[in-house]
């Protein structure tokens, strides 16, 4: 079954990658794309697939390599969901002084790790931890991967409350935003709960969710 999965990928991501960071959805208007980092992570990040199969939302999933070691099976869901696959480096390091030959190192070694679980898996995306790229985006981009950031995050690494990270998004949201949220590195039932009210909510006020640009 596993050599049978292909991650869904964005209609021109087979155009070459370039180093600029992309932070911005597809389409015109009210458009906007949820990411999720540091999965995989049973069993929230399942239950979010789950809300996102439930409400017909595809989404992007930043894949910390040390847990994708850890729940490979996981990765395969995700695959099978339709959704689509970033690179989110193998431990979760800060790689602003970084050489391009370590970036290039972790980043492979992530990638084969996703395709380890996902044969032929495409891996459309690389996010750096923290947002600390340094040489990263031009490392990604010679790998295939679009370096992939964000408009805004909902700080929901310290679980707040599920009520503050959905006001946290409608007062942040802005036309075309790519949204950081987290289905791993903790606990994360209140952001699952979070998209959940809120995918609903945003499309009832005329906004569409759709998967970030393919390329910058």
């Amino acid at each position: 079954m596993a050599g049978t999965l292909f991650a869904a990928t964005p209609a021109s991501a087979t155009g070459r990658a370039t180093p600029v960071i992309v932070d911005t959805a597809r389409g015109h208007g009210n458009v906007v794309s949820l990411t999720f980092d540091d999965g995989p992570n049973p069993p929230d990040t399942l239950n979010l697939l789950e809300v996102l199969r439930k409400h017909h939302v595809k989404a992007v999933f930043c894949l910390w390599g040390d847990h994708v070691r850890e729940h490979p099976e996981v990765v395969r869901a995700i695959a099978r969901e339709g959704h689509v696959l970033c690179n989110h480096s193998m431990h979760h390091d800060d790689m602003s002084a970084w050489t391009p030959e370590q970036i290039r190192a972790d980043l492979e070694a992530t990638s084969a790790l996703i395709r380890q679980a996902v044969p032929h898996a495409r891996i459309a995306y690389f996010r750096a931890p923290f947002g600390a790229w340094g040489q990263s985006p031009q490392v990604a981009a010679d790998l295939g991967m679009q370096p992939l950031g964000w408009r805004f995050d909902i700080e929901d690494w310290v679980p707040p409350g599920t009520d503050v990270l959905v006001q946290r998004i409608r007062d942040r949201i802005t036309p075309g935003a790519v949204v950081l949220m987290h289905d791993g590195g903790g606990d994360r039932s209140q952001t699952v709960a979070a998209a959940d009210q809120i995918i609903p909510e945003l499309r009832a006020d005329c906004w569409r969710l759709t998967l970030p640009l393919p390329r910058g």
